[in-house]
């Protein structure tokens, strides 16, 4: 019930948010309004109800209802270039490099605050926390590791804020949040004795894919702390907690061995499937500081508990092979944290230009570790951005961000598993653009 209650309430408004701007498959573009400060002072500054996602205390801020629509807009490049991948000791593995694994996506985001009396408030936010989307050429040389992975998340976030005194408010808010995942790789590149008596050939195996796909509904929650020790300082400090998504659905093969994988009396395939995923906690502490009449500073430090994903097992839960492992992605992640520094400068009634700059650590550990389905590494953000005041009651903000990413080695070796050496090199970048209305009424 609770699955279809989140299909109807968000329809197909979200289904694009698959791309992960953060580091690992994270998604902190949740209001398009901090992108020209690389989300700089995000749990300080509650400039509108996008607060609701980074700092629900920062309610007590807003007037008594706002609204605020946003989409941001991301075009990731990730591209491979080989360096010796093998299929065997001393044979190459065959295929292209693969193309561009990245290509555009959408992350919408919409919340609404109201004031109750002059302590409380309540709110509501809808946003895509987390996401993912890579995908390869069919041909390329890493396909038996993967060549699509696909995260998609919906979080439904009530909230309330209650304002303590002048200097002290508190936030709380529950999250009911869908999680679905796609994962596509071909089998591998031998058949084992088992398939080759019922015969199934090499070339078989090469050209038959395998797809998981699976969903889950689950909850966490979130709180923050804002204080406002002066007029011009507001300092802010907010906590969501983990998610723990128990992902079910199912495991099929496509392709001339389709019909041996997905036999009953073997259970390789055509079967259900379940994997445990522990979406990472985070924390945020930002101070936003006014200096003068024109200019605000902002600085954001981060954290991260991406260590929560360490070696995910998928394991079939039925047929005759039920709780038997089918595949094992070692993420082996480590906790990150994210430096972020900002300015605000009020350039006249109407005009706000913004500025920004951040530091992003990648979870993943070394290139023995990195999947090829998340080729993910530190990166570096410059942003700018600028919020547009027509009259006291609305406002609309754009933004730009360019994501530098480091050059990123991957070395997976599945030679173990008849899936080949994949050893190289991946170039990337991400350009980032967001716009955003608000409304106060």
């Amino acid at each position: 019930m609770k699955k279809k209650l989140l299909a109807v309430v968000v329809p197909s408004l979200f289904a694009a948010s698959s791309t992960a701007l953060a580091s690992g498959f994270q998604l902190i573009e949740q209001s398009a309004s901090g992108i020209g400060n690389a989300y700089a002072g995000s749990a300080a500054l509650a400039e509108d109800a996008g607060t609701i996602f980074y700092n629900p205390a920062g309610m007590t801020q807003l007037g008594a209802r706002e609204v605020s629509l946003g989409l941001a807009v991301i075009k990731p490049s990730f591209k491979f270039h080989d360096r010796g991948s093998l299929a065997a000791p001393g044979v190459p593995l065959p295929g292209s490099n693969g193309g561009d694994a990245g290509d555009w996506a959408a992350v919408p985001n919409g919340y609404y605050s109201q004031k109750i009396n002059d302590r409380l408030w309540l709110g509501l936010g809808i946003s895509a926390p987390f996401g993912l989307m890579t995908e390869y050429d069919d041909d390329w040389m890493g396909r038996y590791h993967s060549t699509k992975f696909k995260i998609e998340t919906i979080n439904i976030n009530p909230s309330l804020a209650f304002k303590v005194n002048e200097v002290v408010s508190l936030g709380l808010g529950v999250n009911v949040q869908r999680m679905e995942a796609t994962y596509d790789r071909y089998v591998g590149l031998a058949a084992p004795p088992q398939l080759r008596a019922l015969g199934v050939t090499d070339a078989a195996m090469q050209q038959t894919k395998l797809r998981l796909n699976a969903d889950d509904v689950s909850w966490g929650w979130n709180a923050g702390l804002l204080l406002t020790p002066t007029e011009t300082t507001k300092i802010g400090f907010s906590y969501r907690s983990k998610v723990k998504q128990k992902l079910d659905g199912d495991l099929k093969a496509h392709g001339p061995a389709a019909a041996v994988l997905d036999n009953p009396r073997l259970g390789l395939a055509g079967v259900d499937a379940k994997v445990s995923v522990d979406l990472p906690d985070t924390f945020i502490a930002s101070v936003a500081q006014g200096v003068g009449e024109r200019w605000t500073l902002l600085a954001d430090v981060s954290w991260t508990g991406w260590s929560s994903l360490n070696v995910l097992p998928i394991y079939r839960s039925s047929g005759v092979q039920s709780g038997s492992v089918a595949d094992t992605l070692a993420t082996r992640f480590r906790d990150t944290w994210r430096v972020a520094l900002g300015a605000n400068y009020r350039l006249d009634e109407r005009w706000l230009l913004k500025f920004g700059v951040a530091y992003d650590e990648s979870p993943v550990r070394n290139a023995e570790n990195r999947l090829s389905a998340l080729p993910d590494n530190d990166r570096i953000w410059v942003s700018f951005g600028a919020r547009w005041s027509p009259d006291r009651e609305n406002r609309v903000d754009i933004g730009l961000a360019y994501l530098f990413i480091n050059d990123t080695r991957i070395d997976s070796n599945k030679m173990a598993d008849g899936r080949g050496r994949l050893t190289g090199e991946y170039s990337g970048d991400i350009w980032l653009m967001g716009v955003q209305y608000s409304r106060a009424f």
